[in-house]
């Protein structure tokens, strides 16, 4: 009798995909990772297992699994041609990964920075837009999303939408900016409002709200620059 116990019969915090979903890849095992790409084992070890099983004889080390041939992969039980072109493909991702230099991301740090980032996208618009530029505790963008489109004079902007996207890229900053299609640099009254919002907002998600810049062609105006924020 089989009494193999299988992944899906773990405990809900111990399975490889839940616990990366939960507590992110850092938090697994190399024999984890390798599990949640190969999916499964065989019918006398679980995936897990069988990864744990490979890389032992690996000396439980990723760069001579990488060197492994498919048919080297092929002959653990439950490893068959796919499953082995995955663990090979995922290392060599691994390798060139390393050999490659890290994302430099702008530095949104400054109203006239965003201005710079903002005004090619915004200075021959008809219609207003709005935009969330979500940063890093450094002021470095992670994202931008344009929430959105709006008439010649005002836009609707549902706060919830900004929250969720900061919170889904781990963003600590927010900027706003969006852009006066009339050259005016004078926020409205519903601009006042809507920064507001945002600001408490941010506040209550425990996110810095560093400023709201309104793009025209050719300047800008800063609630932060003139202590409005």
């Amino acid at each position: 009798m089989n009494d193999k116990l299988t992944i899906n019969k773990w405990a809900e915090e111990d399975r490889p995909r839940e616990k990366l979903e939960r507590r992110g890849p850092q938090a697994l095992t190399d024999a984890e990772l390798l599990a949640i790409l190969v999916g499964s084992g065989s019918p006398e070890e679980d995936a897990v297992t069988l990864m744990k099983h490979i890389l032992s004889d690996c000396r439980n080390n990723l760069n001579t699994l990488g060197k492994m041939s498919i048919s080297d992969l092929c002959r653990y039980k439950g490893v068959g041609p796919a499953k082995a072109i995955t663990i090979l493909a995922a290392c060599e991702l691994g390798k060139r990964r390393q050999a490659e230099t890290p994302e430099e991301r702008p530095d949104l740090g400054t109203a006239t920075k965003v201005y710079n980032r903002m005004h090619a996208k915004m200075q021959d618009l008809d219609t207003e837009e709005f935009w969330v530029l979500l940063l890093n505790q450094n002021c470095k963008l992670l994202k931008e999303v344009k929430i959105a489109n709006g008439g010649i004079s005002e836009v609707s902007v549902d706060i919830r939408l900004i929250i969720r996207e900061a919170l889904q890229v781990r963003a600590t900053v927010v900027v706003a900016c969006h852009n006066h299609p009339s050259g005016s640099l004078t926020p409205s009254k519903a601009d006042d409002a809507l920064t507001r919002s945002i600001k408490n907002a941010c506040d209550l998600m425990r996110l810095r709200f560093l400023d709201h810049v309104i793009v025209t062609d050719g300047n800008y105006f800063s609630y932060h620059e003139t202590g409005r924020l």
